[in-house]
């Protein structure tokens, strides 16, 4: 399914092209996707990329000439305000839990690995900003169908999904399991 219409705002070409010159690929991902096809307006765009999720965002950044760029190292994420845009980089990452461990362990990724990791597949779907696929549904998990249907689904089985989930609340708030 072709996409290309919900990326005409320049800023998706500049985006295009400070990942090319970081040589990472770049995808509009999670919420923009899905509110787009169901016809919403909106202005938060998620931005995944295969590696340097924040130094793409620094480069699009000095593209833009200005704009607040926020930093958060230890998620490994960044945020440009811009003008009425918020655009959030992350690069695509893979995690597992062991059972005797809280944390997880967190790798560098694939898109796919990246969309594995989703909460539902209405938030998995993916547009490419890349050159030779750029405007083309990345939809592994038939979130389109699922919009279509009303359906909520996690990309993979939902005990894997919420067993991830719970492990990684509870590396994030262990005071809530102190009682």
């Amino acid at each position: 399914m072709q996409m290309q219409q919900h990326i005409t705002h320049p800023i998706f070409k500049l985006i295009s092209e400070a990942a090319k010159e970081l040589d990472v690929e770049a995808y509009v991902i999670g919420g923009y996707v899905r509110d787009c096809i169901l016809g919403r307006d909106t202005k938060d765009i998620d931005v995944v990329s295969t590696g340097k999720g924040i130094e793409l965002a620094q480069a699009v950044a000095a593209r833009l000439g200005g704009s607040k760029i926020s930093v958060f190292k230890r998620f490994g994420t960044a945020m440009i305000n811009h003008k009425d845009l918020e655009v959030e980089f992350v690069g695509a990452r893979k995690e597992s839990y062991s059972e005797d461990s809280r944390k997880p362990a967190v790798e560098d990724g694939t898109i796919k690995d990246d969309q594995d990791r989703r909460d539902f597949t209405i938030n998995a779907m993916a547009i490419s900003l890349n050159d030779g696929t750029w405007g083309e549904l990345v939809d592994p998990f038939n979130g389109v169908e699922d919009l279509k249907n009303g359906i909520l689904r996690t990309p993979p089985e939902p005990a894997k999904t919420y067993a991830d989930a719970s492990a990684a609340y509870d590396a994030c708030h262990p005071l809530c399991n102190a009682a």
